[in-house]
């Protein structure tokens, strides 16, 4: 994470600890560990740090409507529903820049990582602002194709005879799909496994296999096919930014923004109760029509 070698990093806690004129850290065989003189120079480092954070947070406020508001998300939602929506925001607010970072690793903003933050892990800070933006529900999919082929899994014991295409990366249960499929291992199962939400889609219009998806795809114009194994899994979705931005225009403008699109009485999706793929495509009409996934499918084999 800082880029230095075991070695280099020794000599400059020695240089430090030096200059400080006593021990940072207690030396074992088990390697290190703050020392009491250490403990509490960290705690007077973290309150310095805070307060710089402070400074730059407040020199970004503003009472206009203009300028950089920074967002961080996780990759599905970034790319599948805040930035089709976002092409929309940025005709009527001419004058904010949206930096929009997609990343399944989470930004923390009291450290000033982002202004706002969307996540799935609920932040514990008392200096951030947490609201609930909805629940992402998932579920099994294959493409027409696949199925043609192969058929799809009718239990959770038929599954063995089929291939998954399983996510991975920060925020996400890295032992939940064997727990949720009641499956001791995944091993001859998993065919492809990758950090992105965008492959996992395209691969399973390509029909590499069975890929677990947002409740929403078929809704939104994807053209998959449900499996029906009586599980189905969901993920809060969580807003949070720092309670110094309430005092920023362009940032209450965002976030008043980022509500109303994932508001749950408007996108059935984001319901805390589950809803069928299949049914919620009556309720997701205006949602398909305005954004859809025409411009992610997969393109057909040549």
């Amino acid at each position: 994470m800082l880029g230095l070698t075991g070695t280099t990093l020794m000599r400059k806690i020695d240089r430090l600890e030096n200059e400080l004129g006593f021990k940072l850290f207690i030396r074992d065989q088990s390697g290190l560990s703050l020392s009491d003189e250490g403990r509490a120079l960290l705690f007077d480092v973290e309150q310095m740090e805070r307060l710089s954070f402070n400074i730059f947070r407040r020199a970004a406020l503003s009472t206009d409507t203009r300028g950089s508001v920074r967002v961080a998300v996780t990759e599905g939602p970034g790319n599948f529903w805040i930035l089709p929506r976002l092409i929309d925001f940025q005709r009527t607010y001419r004058k904010i820049t949206v930096d929009l970072s997609c990343a399944m690793q989470q930004a923390d903003v009291s450290r000033l990582e982002a202004d706002i933050s969307i996540q799935f892990e609920r932040p514990t800070n008392p200096d951030v602002i947490v609201t609930k933006l909805g629940r992402l529900h998932i579920y099994g999919f294959v493409s027409e194709a696949y199925r043609d082929a192969h058929g799809v899994p009718s239990s959770l014991a038929d599954l063995r005879n089929h291939r998954i295409i399983k996510q991975h990366g920060m925020q996400l249960d890295e032992s939940g799909y064997a727990r949720i499929l009641g499956l001791e291992s995944l091993e001859g199962i998993v065919g492809i496994s990758t950090n992105s939400s965008v492959a996992v889609l395209y691969a399973v219009e390509r029909s590499a296999g069975i890929g677990f998806l947002p409740t929403s795809v078929i809704a939104l114009g994807a053209p998959l096919v449900p499996v029906d194994l009586g599980v189905n899994y969901h993920m809060d979705l969580w807003l949070t930014y720092h309670k110094e931005f309430r005092n920023s225009d362009r940032h209450k403008v965002v976030i008043d923004w980022l509500k109303h699109i994932f508001d749950a009485k408007i996108h059935a999706c984001f319901r805390d109760e589950f809803i069928h793929p299949l049914d919620l495509v009556p309720l997701m009409t205006a949602s398909r029509e305005a954004i859809g996934f025409g411009g992610y499918i997969a393109p057909r084999p040549v």
